[in-house]
């Protein structure tokens, strides 16, 4: 299942895709990317978000990576971008950060936003209380989607424009609005690049 989107790919199909590279599992996503048929790179600065055709938050630490967007001169540029309609894929903190509102924040945390939902920080629990589950996803053909959710948000409530795609306990774990999709699992650690695969197909359509 995962060698699907690589295997239909071209080499002249595979899209500019950044994955914003300040903290957390950026080398997961670049990977998962290239195999589901992208051309990834790491994105520090404006002018590499620039270039990119979409854009990859990966998890990590959603605090650390809003502090270090500010520090790096990113947060407005990705905002903007995000306005004019870069399709961008947020994994588990990346949910956080592309949420337009955080039910719990910490002092001093911003979010790029876009997708009018708002997210609970660590609403599965803490780092002793992740798990993996098979999800459902809307739009993932071949089956359940290995869910890998370490300190995993939840989206607490959302707007009609925000689509929910799966759903865990009750929860919403995956959304999408437009050209904006966000999980509150990894897939990038699993091997399955399935939802790679989408957001890929999100990027070439965007492009047309």
């Amino acid at each position: 299942m995962a060698g699907d989107t690589a295997s239909a790919s071209t080499p002249e199909a595979r899209p500019e895709i950044g994955v914003l590279a300040l903290q957390g599992d950026v080398r997961e996503h670049l990977s998962a990317l290239r195999a589901a048929g992208a051309s990834p790179r790491p994105v520090r600065r404006p002018e590499e978000l620039a270039a990119v055709a979409g854009l990859v938050i990966p998890g990590g630490e959603s605090t650390t990576i809003s502090k270090l967007a500010v520090a790096f001169g990113l947060l407005e540029p990705l905002r903007a971008r995000v306005a004019e309609g870069l399709p961008v894929y947020g994994s588990c903190a990346g949910m956080i950060m592309l949420a337009d509102k955080i039910l719990d924040p910490r002092s001093g945390q911003e979010t790029v936003g876009g997708i009018d939902m708002i997210v609970r920080r660590n609403a599965f629990g803490r780092q002793n209380e992740s798990f993996e589950a098979a999800v459902e996803v809307a739009g993932v053909p071949g089956g359940p989607v290995h869910g890998v959710f370490i300190r995993a948000p939840w989206v607490e409530s959302r707007g009609a424009g925000a689509e929910a795609l799966a759903a865990f306990q009750g929860h919403p774990v995956a959304v999408r609005q437009g050209n904006l999709l966000a999980t509150a699992f990894h897939p990038e650690l699993t091997g399955d690049h399935r939802v790679h695969g989408l957001f890929v197909a999100m990027v070439r359509a965007a492009g047309r």
